[in-house]
């Protein structure tokens, strides 16, 4: 950290809008655990065409894992080979999760048009500073996660479960970030 005053002000961790409370509960690897067993279509909100981006790459990790992915963006065509929607809205198939690609500031309208889409989950990638849009889609009902990596994730799971199969320990102790 910096030790000049307005050098400080302009440093920014992601978790900083997170109590320790909330980081326990966005954060939490049963409810990780869990929506990778109920999740089938993830409606994916900033989905990129770059293959070298994590917004394409991860999504990407998600298809050939199984999962159905809707592409959310203004960029009419196809992604991943699928037809892009611009918005929640126009989403036109029933959506399990919706991953949030966007910039902090953009995550409380992604929130609310997942709340009024009746999407019953939602995923704020890693390093996105959602915490007004993770408490409004909290406070409304939705399971939320928060500055996780889907794609790690997923994978952590996937290696537990081998491990489960083989008589291992199962899924992994790690702890909330903070």
């Amino acid at each position: 950290m910096s030790s000049d005053p307005e050098g400080a002000a302009c440093e920014y961790s992601p978790q900083a809008a997170l109590s320790d409370e909330e980081r326990r509960r966005f954060q939490d690897p049963a409810t990780i655990r869990r929506m990778f067993e109920e999740v089938r279509t993830i409606a994916v909100v900033g989905l990129s065409r770059d293959p070298a981006k994590p917004s394409h790459y991860v999504p990407a990790h998600m298809q050939r894992a199984g999962y159905r992915i809707i592409p959310v963006t203004p960029h009419l065509g196809t992604v991943l080979g699928e037809t892009t929607s611009p918005d929640l809205a126009s989403v036109p198939v029933s959506m399990d999760l919706v991953l949030v690609f966007r910039p902090g500031p953009e995550c409380l309208r992604v929130a609310e048009q997942a709340i009024a889409a009746g999407v019953p989950r939602i995923w704020f990638q890693l390093h996105i500073p959602a915490g007004e849009g993770a408490r409004r889609a909290a406070a409304a009902g939705l399971e939320v996660v928060v500055d996780r990596c889907m794609m790690v994730e997923h994978r952590e799971v996937a290696d537990s479960r081998a491990g489960e199969a083989a008589g291992g320990a199962g899924l992994s102790k790690r702890q909330p970030t903070g």
